[in-house]
């Protein structure tokens, strides 16, 4: 059972789940069933993709019910206006309290998102540090833009990427890990009637396992 995090007659938020991509996915169709087609499927009817969170992303991820809604939705993504923050656990001690990350990113052939100053799309990512551990650090992640894999990327590309990336990183340590430490916590949006909608998803059980797991360590 999916976690409804919020619900009204223009929109649906729901706590995706680890492992669960967003829709079906484009590179292996015969896949397993989406989010999206499950929650159609509960719901006897179609819903429309706003944004979409990794597969291996757990979090906050909206859909509307209606063109009006998909429509304001859409464009407080598009001008960056809807207020998102993640949890991220990384590789290493981050130094600094907090920073941000300026660097386009480009599609290469392999699937994978790089830095690319020539050919890349802006991409803008700020973060601060919320505890160090011994060899690993969580952060909230607070994307300005929304390039695929941004913040995967980015903290990548300042050597930390974030735990559990098969993706990015070095892939034999980072398969010891059960899942990707990249959680969608927060999202703010505005509706067109009333004050600012925060929707908040708490991690989930195999998020805060990791969590302690690295605290033990």
């Amino acid at each position: 059972m999916v976690e409804i995090l919020f619900e009204n007659d223009e929109i649906l938020a729901v706590n995706k789940p680890e492992g669960l991509a967003s829709i079906r996915e484009r590179q292996n169709p015969a896949a397993t069933e989406s989010l999206y087609e499950i929650l159609c499927a509960e719901r006897g009817g179609n819903l429309l993709v706003v944004h979409r969170l990794d597969k291996d992303t757990s979090g906050v991820i909206v859909f509307a019910k209606s063109a009006q809604a998909h429509r304001w939705l859409g464009r407080q993504f598009e001008q960056r206006t809807a207020q998102k923050v993640y949890l991220a656990l990384v590789h290493g001690v981050v130094a600094a309290e907090a920073g941000a990350i300026d660097k386009p990113l480009g599609q290469r052939g392999s699937g994978r998102i790089s830095v690319s100053p020539q050919h890349g799309r802006a991409a803008y990512t700020e973060y601060a540090v919320l505890h160090r551990f011994a060899a690993h650090t969580l952060v909230e992640a607070y994307p300005k833009t929304g390039r695929r894999h941004q913040i995967r990327v980015h903290l990548y590309s300042i050597g930390h990427p974030i735990v559990g990336d098969r993706l990015y990183g070095d892939r034999t340590i980072q398969r010891a890990y059960p899942r990707m430490m990249l959680h969608a916590h927060r999202l703010t949006l505005r509706l067109p009637d009333g004050p600012p909608l925060i929707l908040e998803a708490q991690p989930p059980d195999s998020f805060d396992r990791v969590l302690q797991a690295i605290a033990a360590a």
